[in-house]
C-alpha cells in the first residue's frame, strides 16, 4: 500500500507543480503567502515537500529521514509503565 500511496503522491505533487498558475487562480491570493513569495511559491513548496515525503514513504526512509523532527517533538519517548 505505501509503494501505490507514494505513486499517486509523486503524481499529486508533479500536478501542484505543473499547473500551480491555474491551481493559484482558482485559490486567489492570500495575504499570509505574500511574505513567502506568492501562491504560486507556495504550491512549489508543497508540491516539492509532497513529492520528496511520497519518495521517502516508498522507499521506507521516512523514519530514518524524519527521525531528528520527531525527537525534536517528543515522539520517540518510551510509554510510561502502568500502574496495573
Amino acid at each position: 500500500m505505501n509503494i501505490i500511496g507514494g505513486i499517486f503522491g509523486i503524481i499529486f505533487g508533479y500536478v501542484l507543480i505543473r499547473y500551480r498558475e491555474r491551481i493559484g487562480g482558482m485559490l486567489g491570493d492570500p495575504a499570509w503567502a505574500a511574505s513567502i513569495g506568492g501562491i504560486y511559491n507556495v504550491l512549489i513548496i508543497v508540491g516539492i515537500f509532497i513529492f520528496l515525503w511520497s519518495l521517502t514513504t516508498m522507499t521506507g526512509t521516512s523514519d530514518f529521514l524524519f527521525s531528528p523532527i520527531i525527537n525534536l517533538f517528543g515522539g520517540n519517548t518510551p510509554p510510561a509503565p502502568s500502574d496495573f
